[in-house]
């Protein structure tokens, strides 16, 4: 029985709840293979109300019933399979615990009073600061993004008042990235970092520092790939938030 009833928690579901948890329970074999909406369907009712009953029992949600049945699943494709989910759960879970909301806050108040966003990333974490800063400029921003060195230390240099550097690192140890922090601190302008270290020099030159998380899995060794999942989804938080309240 992969999730255990006692009176109390029988007596705190609903007759639907209940047949979800017996058909849960029923189908242990399987489960690991199922995702929430196929046991909504087997169950005639709704993924909400299919993690309402998870939650009655005392699991904190459906992600850790599927990390509990393929520990259990009998094929080691359903193992393997799961533990990768629970990497990617870990990482946006702790993401979630680490940034902080005031942090977060601040970050948009001066994004909204500047009157040019310079946006530097390199590396694999270009895509996530190309994609940043197309979202700012669909919303009415006027954002200059680069992954080039040389563009980046001509163009920190030169920065105007009220003009804000925004950069995404992964480690925060880019060489190029740090100059171009230091250059444009050294000149007043304010600096927004986003990056997974936290002993990372980069937050030394930043106004605001925002420290997400770095899972040590990595997807392809040989060339040290790592998930920039956190620094995704603080980017999203950010431009989410300006455009709900714009």
């Amino acid at each position: 029985m992969i999730i255990p009833l006692d009176t109390n928690i029988i007596g705190n579901l609903t007759k639907t709840e209940h047949e979800i948890i017996n058909y849960i329970n029923s189908h242990e074999g399987t489960l690991a293979g199922m995702s929430i909406v196929d046991i909504a369907f087997e169950t005639f009712s709704s993924p909400s109300t299919v993690s309402r009953a998870i939650r009655k029992c005392g699991l904190n949600g459906f992600n850790e019933l599927r990390y509990r049945s393929g520990h259990k699943a009998k094929s080691e494709e359903i193992q393997n399979i799961n533990e990768l989910f629970n990497k990617t759960l870990i990482e946006a879970q702790a993401v979630h615990e680490r940034i902080s909301l005031t942090d977060i806050l601040a970050v948009i108040e001066c994004l909204k009073d500047a009157h040019q966003i310079s946006v530097f990333a390199r590396g694999l974490t270009t895509y996530v600061g190309q994609e940043f800063s197309l979202k700012l400029q669909l919303l009415g921003y006027d954002v200059f993004f680069s992954d080039d060195p040389n563009i980046m230390r001509v163009k920190a240099s030169k920065m105007k008042e009220k003009d804000i550097l925004f950069i995404l690192s992964l480690n925060g140890q880019t060489p190029e990235l740090i100059l171009a922090a230091a250059t444009a601190s050294q000149k007043g302008n304010c600096v927004i970092s986003c990056c997974c270290n936290p002993q990372s020099e980069l937050i030394s030159y930043s106004n605001i520092a925002l420290v997400g998380y770095k899972h040590a899995h990595q997807a392809i060794k040989e060339f040290e790939v790592s998930s920039r999942i956190a620094l995704y989804m603080i980017c999203r938080i950010i431009i989410d938030y300006i455009s709900e309240s714009v």
